[in-house]
């Protein structure tokens, strides 16, 4: 089966090395054109996917737009028999969707039809979910619509961050690529159609989303600090600036229970202690603690090496704004 693939950031590069190592006939990869980089912009930066397409001597196409006759000339060129897609980061036309004879694949990063989106690993742990998994499906011209193939599940461990999930999910992702395909050779696949009405949505993720609010309590304040972790980080207001954190833990099982009665009378968003364990945080029920710190135009920093260097001291207030 030849294989025109699709991607650009680091969460496709294990499916990519999946299919390669497998013996796929991989006959070229679609990616973002590189980036520039630096004050004058005239260093370009290739994706992630592009470096493992050189290294493996793959052909590569970067359209600015994956569309009109010229790329769809180029991509016929290449004779694939399926195209594969995983995080490519841009929407396909119908065109280009249907142009191989099997048509094109997509690796999603949720059980669909929950999380539809842009952002669907955030949006499981900001659900504060249990378990989340991959979807490959039969791509559609429509958003994260189409039939799914094949699916597998994970669970969402106690305090893993966005960042641990992500990994886990790209390796999750090449092995079910992996099966899936079999599957398609050996006419063995059975497409189920999404139920519509059961979609949820997960939107890009923009900065403001991470602020974080201390009155509420501890288990939301963890699952946005983690959903966040470490890109583009979750932050507060300390003294006027901003911070963020990274690195959280509920204190006990999130509630005012774990707590004792200095700590419970103390204000939302006070640092009640600052050790070798973290940063601790009161909350409007429960408290957190916090492995590190980056206060704004910094480094990220143990909570005591920011404590010694005066940022913060026990007694001080996390605040949503600087009002």
């Amino acid at each position: 089966m030849r294989i025109l693939f699709w991607g650009t950031p680091d969460f496709a590069v294990p499916p990519l090395r999946a299919l390669v190592g497998e013996g796929h006939d991989v006959v070229g990869v679609v990616t973002q054109p590189d980036k520039p980089r630096g004050r004058s912009r005239s260093q370009l930066d290739p994706s992630p996917v592009k470096r493992v397409a050189m290294d493996e001597g793959l052909p590569v196409l970067q359209p600015e737009k994956p569309r009109g006759d010229e790329f769809l000339d180029a991509m016929r060129a290449l004779s694939p028999d399926i195209s594969v897609v995983v995080a490519y980061g841009r929407i396909l036309p119908k065109s280009v969707i249907d142009a191989p004879t099997l048509g094109t694949i997509n690796i999603h990063g949720s059980l669909l039809p929950a999380f539809r989106g842009a952002a669907p690993i955030q949006a499981a742990v900001l659900a504060g979910l249990d378990e989340t998994g991959i979807t490959i499906m039969q791509m559609v011209p429509a958003l994260d619509a189409g039939p799914m193939l094949h699916v597998l599940r994970t669970p969402i461990l106690a305090d893993e961050t966005y960042g641990e999930l992500h990994d886990r999910m790209s390796e999750l992702g090449a092995m079910g690529i992996v099966q899936a395909l079999a599957l398609i050779e050996m006419q063995a696949m059975h497409a189920v159609t999404q139920d519509d009405a059961l979609a949820t949505y997960a939107p890009k993720i923009e900065r403001e989303m991470g602020r974080l609010d201390f009155t509420v309590d501890a288990q939301l304040v963890s699952r946005i600090t983690r959903a966040f972790d470490p890109r583009p980080g979750a932050f507060a207001i300390l003294n006027g600036a901003e911070v963020k954190l990274f690195g959280v833990h509920l204190v006990g099982d999130g509630s005012d229970a774990a707590l004792d009665e200095p700590f419970r009378a103390s204000p939302a968003g006070t640092v009640r202690s600052i050790d070798t364990l973290g940063l601790w945080v009161r909350c409007g029920i429960g408290a957190v603690r916090f492995d590190a710190a980056q206060p704004s135009g910094k480094p990220r920093l143990t909570p005591g090496d920011w404590a010694r260097g005066r940022g913060v001291r026990v007694g001080d207030q996390f605040r949503t704004t600087t009002l």
